[in-house]
């Protein structure tokens, strides 16, 4: 199974999200995207590792080529977060990369291993403001993104507030 989990910064997806793997039997691997860049970045993931402490899961580490994350098949992995893996990959080498196909490949993918997949993703963009052309292609690039994860997501859920809206079952 495969659930996409959307919305705006700080509304509740993650915390959504990992209640999503409370009855879960199978391994639960928290697949960790952020690449640690400066004191903030690890103060986050630091913030992060001790939200899920006491939550069972194994953390893996994978901030390109989300299919080589060596996690057993038939595992339940929450991916946190598109955003972040959409930047490693579209800016990696310092150029600008056309990677949304490669993304969204990688991910059915691995959800075709995996006996559940859950992906944290944001809605960028629908603040009507120009943005320089680099973050306007980011900001296109996740929205094809999430479309193409949307369709073939069993469940896509938005979060409102920190209340989940189901938008597809």
């Amino acid at each position: 199974m495969m659930i996409l989990v959307t919305g705006s910064s700080k509304c509740g997806k993650s915390r959504f999200a990992e209640s999503l793997f409370d009855a879960v039997s199978v391994p639960k691997y928290y697949l960790a995207t952020m690449q640690p860049y400066g004191e903030e970045a690890h103060s986050a993931i630091e913030q992060h590792r001790k939200m899920r402490a006491d939550k069972g899961f194994l953390t893996a580490e994978q901030y390109t080529d989300i299919d080589r994350a060596e996690i057993p098949a038939g595992s339940a992995v929450l991916l946190e977060c598109m955003g972040n893996l959409l930047a490693n990959e579209m800016f990696r080498g310092g150029q600008m990369n056309d990677c949304t196909d490669k993304i969204v490949f990688d991910i059915l993918r691995m959800s075709q291993r995996m006996n559940l997949l859950v992906i944290v993703t944001n809605q960028v963009g629908s603040d009507g403001l120009d943005y320089d052309a680099g973050t306007a292609a980011y900001i296109a690039a996740l929205g094809i993104i999430n479309q193409k994860i949307a369709e073939n997501a069993d469940k896509v859920i938005e979060c409102v507030y920190g209340i989940p809206v189901t938008v597809k079952r």
